[in-house]
This record gives C-alpha cells, sequence and structure tokens, in this order.
C-alpha cells in the first residue's frame, strides 16, 4: 500500500527507523549514519506512491542506493567482524571465575573469522550480512541488491563458500603466526 498521507508515513517511520539505522551503521562511517538515514525516509517521502506494501526490502535498497551513490566515505569493512567478547567467563566453586572455553582458543577462532571476514570481497560481505545480520529472506535481499532470487542465493552460495574456505585455510600459512619448534 503506497503511502497516501503523513499518518501512514509516520507508521512506516515508527515501523522502520531502528531496522534501518542498524543496516545503515554496520555499513557507513559514523559521521554519515544520520545523514543516510534521513536522506532515506527523505527519499521515501518524496516517492511515498512508490514505496511497496512491506517497505522494509525499498527502504533498505534506497539506504545501500544512497550510501553506494553518494561515496559517504568509508564503508565499514567490519560489519561482521567479530569482536572478542570481554565475557567467556562462569562462576566456579567458591565465586571464582572460570573461563567456560579455553580462551586462548576461543580468541583465536575469532580472529580467524575476523581475519577470514576482511578478505572476503565487499560484495561477499553485503551478501552474507543481508543474510546473517538483517535476517531477509532471499526475496527481500535480492529486492536490497537489485537482482533476482535465484540471483541472491547463488551469490549467498558462492560467499559462503569463499567465507570457508579462508576459514580452512591452513594457519601456518602466515610465516609470523607459525609455530616455532
Amino acid at each position: 500500500m503506497p503511502i497516501e498521507n503523513e499518518d501512514r508515513f509516520t507508521e512506516v517511520y515508527r515501523a522502520h527507523y531502528e531496522d534501518v539505522l542498524r543496516f545503515v551503521r554496520r555499513r557507513a562511517h559514523p559521521m554519515n549514519v544520520d545523514d543516510i538515514v534521513g536522506e532515506t525516509f527523505l527519499t521515501a517521502w518524496r516517492r511515498r506512491r512508490e514505496v511497496p506494501e512491506d517497505p522494509r526490502p525499498w527502504l533498505f535498497g534506497t539506504a545501500r542506493k544512497l550510501m553506494l551513490n553518494a561515496g559517504r566515505g568509508m564503508r565499514r569493512r567490519s560489519a561482521l567482524a567479530v569482536r572478542v567478547r570481554q565475557g567467556g567467563y562462569g562462576t566456579g566453586p567458591g565465586g571464582a571465575r572460570v573461563p567456560l572455553v579455553d580462551p586462548t582458543a576461543y580468541a583465536d577462532s575469532r580472529l580467524d573469522l575476523a581475519a577470514a571476514w576482511q578478505s572476503l570481497a565487499d560484495a561477499d560481505q553485503e551478501v552474507l550480512a543481508l543474510h546473517v545480520w538483517e535476517q531477509l529472506s532471499a526475496k527481500d535481499a535480492a529486492k536490497v541488491l537489485g537482482c533476482t532470487r535465484a540471483a541472491y542465493a547463488m551469490r549467498l552460495t558462492r560467499a559462503r563458500r569463499r567465507l570457508a574456505a579462508l576459514l580452512d585455510a591452513p594457519a601456518a600459512s602466515s610465516p609470523a603466526l607459525a609455530p616455532t619448534h
């Protein structure tokens, strides 16, 4: 249903503002986030008769185009880069803090994932981010990217394979990290 009046626009804005904000925060430089989100909703207002029944993918697509077309700074390459969490500890006997997992192995695996993510092409990062972070269906993600559902599914499959290949690569391939005996 197109946006026919200000009340309907307000409903759309309230329902989707946080999602669009999160979507843009993961991709744009922090100084540009508010401008991009504001421009996305301004575009929605200006093109209100074109906004589809389910506006979320349309809003994501509009925000994506604004980011690409405006060239607003460096996109955050670490959109899905995994941060080493500060937690990882539970409570042992007498209230002592004990690791839930081997903290070194946990940190190493997280760093491997972050490095693999950084090695992916921007297009692979974007496809995976739409799937993992935005939790869009293939149909909706395809709308965001401006491609068919089948093309999106193929891109996602290929991006997953490339990420898996990077994670399966032997750690010894980095001389600086190779163990010394």
